[in-house]
């Protein structure tokens, strides 16, 4: 099974970058790549998981309106998306579900942050997909955690697709870099060898962040961005499409494994 994921959360990566971002225009611009985003799903009639955080959720109703009737899944990104304590995972958990009236059974830590897996069970979750197992300097060093799903205490840990060998990831950043064709190969190895992928993405993507001075973005997070990522996911969505790879929320897919 195929599991798209976007985490839609307020746009506040340019503070990482040492640039000002109002908050309307984190929100509008995240609500405007959501749209795209759903209308790709429609128009290939795929299904996907939303990681949303509860500040997005509760300036974006719209979008999560569209998550529920569309038959998608919504799940926790916290509540806030730059400031994080142990009480907000059940609190984001419980502004989601009041808000869509949906049950919420997911969690994904911004930025793929080391989380409690203690405090993710007590707050109710059923898996936390907040791993990613390689080796990226300055932000991850996780090649000791399994490739794929596994189970600890009573919560399922759903890691981001890596490719079999040399365990090269298949998030956001390697879609905007590599070659098409090169992203596919590895998307098909992963789904060989383990019978579904876990890739993410983020709405943001779809605005085009090749202005340094408003952004701050170096060309590797900027690059195939706006239009180009449009362009990019619709091929991506189509060939998933024909290749007849069936697609899923996590919940689903998670449940399929007890």
């Amino acid at each position: 099974m195929v599991l798209l994921s976007f985490d839609i959360e307020e746009f506040d990566m340019p503070f990482e970058y040492n640039k000002d971002i109002v908050f309307k225009d984190q929100i509008s611009i995240s609500i405007k790549g959501c749209e795209i985003i759903l209308d790709l799903l429609a128009k290939y009639q795929l299904k996907a998981t939303f990681f949303s955080t509860a500040v997005f959720a509760l300036n974006a109703p719209g979008v999560i309106e569209r998550i529920k009737n569309e038959g998608h899944e919504l799940a926790s990104h916290t509540y806030y998306h730059s400031k994080f304590e142990n009480a907000d995972l059940l609190k984001s958990k419980q502004v989601l579900e009041e808000l869509s009236g949906m049950k919420v059974e997911g969690f994904r830590m911004p930025r793929m942050m080391p989380v409690s897996d203690e405090e993710i069970e007590e707050a109710g979750y059923i898996y936390n997909s907040s791993l990613n197992p390689t080796y990226l300097p300055g932000r991850y060093n996780n090649l000791h955690i399994p490739r794929t799903y596994f189970k600890q205490g009573k919560v399922w840990q759903l890691p981001a697709t890596v490719s079999p060998k040399f365990r090269i990831p298949l998030f956001w950043l390697s879609f905007h870099n590599f070659p098409l064709w090169y992203y596919k190969h590895l998307f098909h190895l992963s789904y060989q060898k383990d019978g579904y992928v876990n890739i993410y993405f983020h709405p943001w993507e779809f605005t085009d962040l090749q202005q340094k001075e408003k952004y701050g973005f170096p060309f590797y997070v900027s690059r195939n961005s706006g239009v180009k990522m449009e362009e990019r996911m619709d091929a991506l969505m189509n060939w998933i499409s024909k290749k007849g790879y069936p697609t899923g929320t996590i919940s689903n897919f998670i449940k399929s494994l007890t």
